[in-house]
């Protein structure tokens, strides 16, 4: 009998520092940051958004003039990411007494984090994959509602840069899960985040 008495007093004591953990990792706003949907698209076909990327390093433009498409011309597009956002209360309430969300709990987005990884490991930066970066951003998702905002989710820069830069005249191809974070915080300053992933492929695609 008390052995039995000591494991229940275990396993509840596992069990309420297993819930406490994630209220810590969750932050201290009384809502969830969700992602309903991220995809992206290519800088040329800006709104022909996609669930991935083929991100294209070079890309032969046949207007305006001087280009065409005898000479055409060799450009690097950003390319473009778009999320969809929505809010989810922490404590739902119960059946009979919903809680309800006021706009205290309307979130806004700060700041995107976007990071490039590898399945196979190799993830060095300026060498297998393009280097981690930060954004601005300013977009307020309502506690009831959802809310979309357009980002820039492969730069200019990282085109111009080892390793994308290699792969103009190189037929390979760079596979990456990217890891795109959203930072804000609700209007009581609570801080609120949420990850999402997109499989992004570098390489020199043929241009359409």
């Amino acid at each position: 009998m008390r052995s039995t008495v000591r494991f229940i007093g275990v396993a509840a004591i596992v069990a309420a520092s297993v819930s406490c953990g994630d209220v810590v990792r969750t932050g201290r706003s009384p809502v969830y940051l969700v992602i309903n949907t991220l995809q992206a698209a290519q800088g040329n076909h800006p709104t022909t958004l996609a669930s991935n990327l083929l991100s294209d390093v070079i890309t032969n433009v046949s207007s305006p003039a001087p280009c065409s498409t005898t000479n055409p011309c060799p450009t690097v597009f950003n390319d473009l990411g778009s999320a969809q956002l929505r809010l989810s209360l922490k404590d739902i309430g119960s059946p009979s007494t919903p809680s309800q969300p006021t706009s205290n709990n309307d979130v806004t987005i700060t700041r995107i984090h976007i990071n490039y990884r590898r399945a196979d490991g190799r993830n060095t930066p300026g060498v297998d994959v393009p280097y981690p970066w930060d954004a601005a951003a300013t977009v307020t998702v309502p506690a009831s509602g959802n809310a979309t905002m357009a980002f820039e989710l492969v730069r200019h820069a990282a085109k111009e840069e080892s390793p994308l830069i290699q792969l103009r005249s190189n037929p390979s191809v760079i596979n990456t899960i990217t890891e795109v974070t959203f930072y804000g915080r609700d209007q009581a300053g609570n801080e609120v985040q949420a990850t999402g992933l997109i499989q992004i492929d570098f390489g020199n695609f043929g241009d359409t």
